[in-house]
């Protein structure tokens, strides 16, 4: 696939947020699922639901916008986008899709 992107100092950094974002808003979802659900219906305590649930909400908002904004930026296309969309809402994916687009854009962590 072919990169949008020109080596110009400044460039990458709508990328490098995104793919941050990305990932922070991955983990607060697996930390939600993974954590704040059971302590709720386990637990019967649903206080780290409201937490996780509020920070989880706030990244995704987040996420959204940033992958907007490197949609217009980098000329990405629909079904990309869409793509990356959905991959967000299944957890572990998104990690997969940080590797891709790391190696496609010949960015390191």
């Amino acid at each position: 696939m072919e990169t949008h992107i020109k080596r110009e100092s400044g460039y990458y950094t709508l990328l490098r947020w995104f793919l941050i974002v990305a990932i922070i808003e991955a983990i607060s979802y697996l930390l939600l699922l993974g954590f704040a659900m059971p302590m709720k219906y386990v637990g019967n305590d649903p206080t780290w639901v409201a937490l996780f649930g509020r920070i989880h909400g706030g990244l995704v908002f987040a996420f959204i916008a940033l992958l907007l904004a490197c949609w217009s930026k980098y000329k990405w296309t629909y079904e990309r986008t869409v793509l990356l969309f959905v991959a967000s809402l299944l957890p572990l994916v998104p990690f997969y899709f940080d590797r891709k687009l790391r190696k496609e854009y010949g960015l390191s962590k």
